[in-house]
């Protein structure tokens, strides 16, 4: 790793002066992993095989055939072109050379056994070394497909390990195929693996995290992340979605966990139109306290960018302002109750000209870096944000969210 950071050891005796801060190597700073040590790093996990995911006869979402035409271009919304896209924006605007570029190797087996049952794996990598295919809804895959789902939930789990060893401040998995909808026994909407909670548990085996918050602000319900922690005290899950949007079933307010676990999952189904004031009254009023009164070893942000004003999946209006602020919300929020240890992990968005726009603010936000991309859309989208009447029935409703915890 390359770089430097300020430091300083720890005073022999409390009676004893403040010993010198130096400069130090990351790499000789956070070999001891002391309590003095301090960095502004952000890393970057990404890797080109991500970006070659493939698979499935969709027009949109739905299988061709009978009078559904086949597009001349990509079928699912799910593609490459979101991601290589705001990589290419980093790269052209050199926010890339703020950050730690790295990559990372597969999840291994027994990294996915901690979520995944051995009958779903063998069947995913039998049909992944034949032709490819389809285990589950809207989640199709092509030869190889094991291996780069294994690869995805691999960058994922080295940014949250390099953030707990104290390696990174903080850092963002972009994940492709994303996660946040795997149930541990069935692929679902666009997601082979569950990602994050693959991070999570191989963290918790290494004795790196005991407490974690996973913020999922994807328009989508997160239910896969749910489903797998829904019993269990020692993760907070929350989700920040669209009402009546994929799946149908689940996201409800009344949905809070259960045994264990009860109180522990929060669920806030947004209305349509919500827009830039009311995710962030959201964030406020109800993402930040829970942060707080769980003080949590470190906060994973299921980052998806399809509440974006033009996505085509979503009506939410967000803007790249919106997810740059609620990035230095849980950024500060991090700060104050686990020491900055912050990793976001990228899900959904579906707007090849606008996720990169969203993306890049998002990473300004999160690495402090000064390498703009400005958003060409944002007096469009300005004029186009909810007025006065909507704004306070929006908040209205996000206290009555908060009412119900």
């Amino acid at each position: 790793m390359t770089g430097w950071t300020w430091t300083r050891s720890s005073p022999k005796a409390a009676t004893d002066p403040p010993v010198p801060w130096t400069i130090v190597p990351f790499s000789a700073n956070f070999a001891a992993n002391n309590m003095w040590g301090c960095t502004m790093s952000t890393g970057f996990f990404f890797d080109e095989k991500c970006f070659w995911h493939a698979g499935g006869n969709y027009a949109f979402t739905l299988p061709i055939g009978g009078l559904v035409q086949p597009l001349n271009g990509a079928g699912l919304p799910e593609t490459q072109e979101t991601k290589r896209r705001l990589k290419n924006l980093m790269d052209v605007t050199g926010l890339s050379d703020d950050l730690d570029l790295r990559s990372a190797p597969e999840a291994t087996r027994e990294d996915l056994l901690r979520i995944h049952p051995a009958s779903y794996l063998d069947a995913f990598k039998a049909m992944s070394d034949d032709k490819g295919g389809e285990l589950g809804r809207n989640a199709p895959f092509a030869n190889g497909g094991y291996e780069i789902a294994a690869l995805s939930a691999g960058l994922a789990k080295a940014a949250v390990e390099t953030v707990m060893t104290g390696d990174l401040q903080n850092a963002y998995a972009l994940s492709r195929p994303p996660g946040h909808h795997c149930l541990p026994d069935k692929p679902n909407g666009f997601c082979l693996l569950a990602n994050i909670a693959i991070a999570i548990e191989a963290a918790k085996a290494k004795r790196l995290a005991e407490r974690v918050v996973v913020l999922d602000w994807d328009v989508h319900h997160g239910n896969g992340t749910e489903a797998i922690f829904y019993d269990r005290a020692d993760v907070l899950t929350i989700s920040l979605h669209q009402e009546g949007n994929y799946p149908l079933d689940t996201g409800g307010i009344e949905d809070r966990g259960r045994g264990a676990g009860l109180g522990f999952n929060v669920n806030l189904p947004l209305p349509a139109g919500t827009g830039h004031t009311g995710y962030l009254h959201a964030m406020d009023t109800i993402v930040l306290p829970q942060i707080a009164a769980f003080k949590p070893d470190v906060i994973i942000v299921a980052c998806g960018f399809d509440a974006g004003a033009v996505d085509p999946l979503a009506r939410m209006l967000a803007t790249a302002d919106t997810f740059r602020q609620m990035t230095l919300r849980v950024k500060a929020a991090a700060e104050q109750h686990c020491g900055g240890r912050l990793v976001l992990v990228h899900e959904g968005g579906y707007s090849e000209i606008y996720v990169p726009f969203c993306g890049h603010a998002t990473l300004e936000a999160l690495s402090g870096s000064h390498k703009s991309a400005p958003d060409p859309a944002a007096q469009a989208f300005a004029v186009r944000q909810p007025g006065p009447r909507f704004d306070a029935f929006i908040k209205a409703e996000i206290d009555y969210l908060a009412s119900q915890l």
